[in-house]
């Protein structure tokens, strides 16, 4: 389903961090979705270790836990 009429491709980001302060805040999910002018969109997602604990409480808005990102990159 398509609710917009594209002339070129379009690229919609998400960004899931620890926190909400860039200065402490670490990035620890990039998701992006491609939408072609003619086709399926595309999504990538990566998943990065923010070398810092996450919180509970951030934990429980995105479900993305310590364990999770353990073995992914920094």
């Amino acid at each position: 389903m398509r609710f917009i009429q594209l002339d070129r491709p379009l690229a919609v980001f998400d960004v899931e961090s620890t926190g909400l302060n860039p200065r402490t805040d670490r990035i620890i999910e990039l998701a992006v979705v491609r939408v072609p002018v003619k086709g399926e969109p595309v999504t990538k997602t990566w998943l990065i270790n923010p070398g810092i604990p996450i919180p509970l409480e951030t934990i429980a808005i995105h479900g993305i836990s310590d364990d999770l990102v353990k073995d992914s990159p920094k």
